[in-house]
């Protein structure tokens, strides 16, 4: 019996090692054997040279070329790579898996077979101080919204996780990758698993760590991206995938609709203010919550993520529906541009 572990990387060199040791230092069932392949997109700040030395060390590693350097096309190379195998693990070559995370997957997924994907916990580790205040900000249900993933802490079932296992027969069912999304690609793939008949599986009792970035600028491109993306996602199925998607473009209609008004009527827009204030009152909860004493972080760098998250994600969202919906566009290259 045979697994398959695929790690899209691309720039990697500082992580790169200590994902690929976390991997093979990982419990695996009786009579399994795991098989890595890294996804490399042509990766130039010396990640090639850790990757020559990790397979002296591995005889089961694997080098495949991302040459077009987007997440889809090396989650579709990396099965294609692992044919055969019984079973896909996806690690970012960020992430530090714990030892039990494969084998824990293994077992969910051989004890009902109506679930066709399990993920874990995220355990975020910082690599500067704004980053750990971003990683706050999103284990809050506020930030990210009610049956997020990221926000949970019993195990269940949900509509997407991070860092999945398949089994082989997923792929069989239907298909690989949508390798037009540069965003999404993920939400879009549980989606379509959902409506074969699979079921996804949060396991709370297995994690990984993440080596968060720490950018503001950042943050904002990636999540105006996903709302963009989410729209060709749901363009594509038909259907709205999640309901929590609409909030954060309904937040920015509301906002413009606020600012417009004020320059009307300034008792109207004291009255059409009232959920501006619940909005700013769930923030400050949050921001208190999220930054007790003993994590370190500032309550005033918490509170001014949520804009960002929400308002970001709205106004992607909002060009998404101008752009695939109105003007029948295909996506900019702009929007294919991955922040880092």
């Amino acid at each position: 019996m045979k697994i398959a572990v695929i790690v899209p990387c691309r720039n990697e060199v500082a992580n790169i090692f200590e994902c690929i040791d976390a991997i093979y230092n990982s419990s695996v069932p009786e009579n399994y054997e795991i098989s890595v392949f890294i996804v490399d997109g042509k990766s130039d700040d010396g990640t090639l040279s850790v990757i020559e030395e990790l397979k002296s060390k591995y005889r089961t590693l694997a080098i495949v070329v991302n040459e077009k350097q987007l997440t889809p096309y090396a989650f579709n190379l990396g099965i294609v790579a692992g044919k055969g195998s019984d079973y896909f693990q996806i690690v970012g070559a960020r992430q530090i898996i714990d030892s039990n995370y494969i084998a824990k997957s293994v077992e969910i997924l051989e004890s009902d077979k109506s679930i066709w994907c399990v993920g874990g916990r995220v355990e975020n580790v910082f690599l500067n101080a704004i980053g750990k205040t971003i990683a706050r900000a999103m284990q809050t249900t506020f930030g990210m919204g009610l049956g997020n993933f990221r926000t949970l802490n019993e195990s269940g079932f949900v509509d997407t996780v991070g860092t999945p296992m398949y089994p082989a027969f997923v792929f069989e069912k239907i298909g690989y990758f949508d390798e037009n999304l540069i965003r999404n690609q993920d939400d879009d793939f549980n989606f379509r698993v959902t409506n074969a008949g699979g079921r996804i599986f949060y396991n709370n009792d297995i994690s990984l760590k993440y080596y968060v970035r720490g950018s503001y600028k950042g943050l904002w491109k990636q999540f105006f991206q996903y709302g963009y993306w989410k729209v060709y996602v749901n363009k594509k199925h038909k259907a709205i995938t999640t309901m929590r998607q609409l909030v954060p473009p309904l937040f920015v209609i509301y906002l413009i609709l606020l600012i417009i008004t004020s320059f009307v009527s300034i008792s109207v827009a004291g009255f059409l203010g009232i959920p501006n204030l619940i909005y700013i009152g769930m923030a400050v909860h949050s921001s208190l919550k999220a930054s007790e004493p003993e994590v370190h972080v500032k309550f005033w760098e918490v509170i001014k993520v949520f804009p960002i998250l929400h308002i970001s994600y709205g106004l992607g969202y909002l060009k998404g529906i101008w752009t695939f919906l109105v003007l029948n566009q295909q996506p900019s290259d702009k929007q294919k541009e991955l922040s880092r």
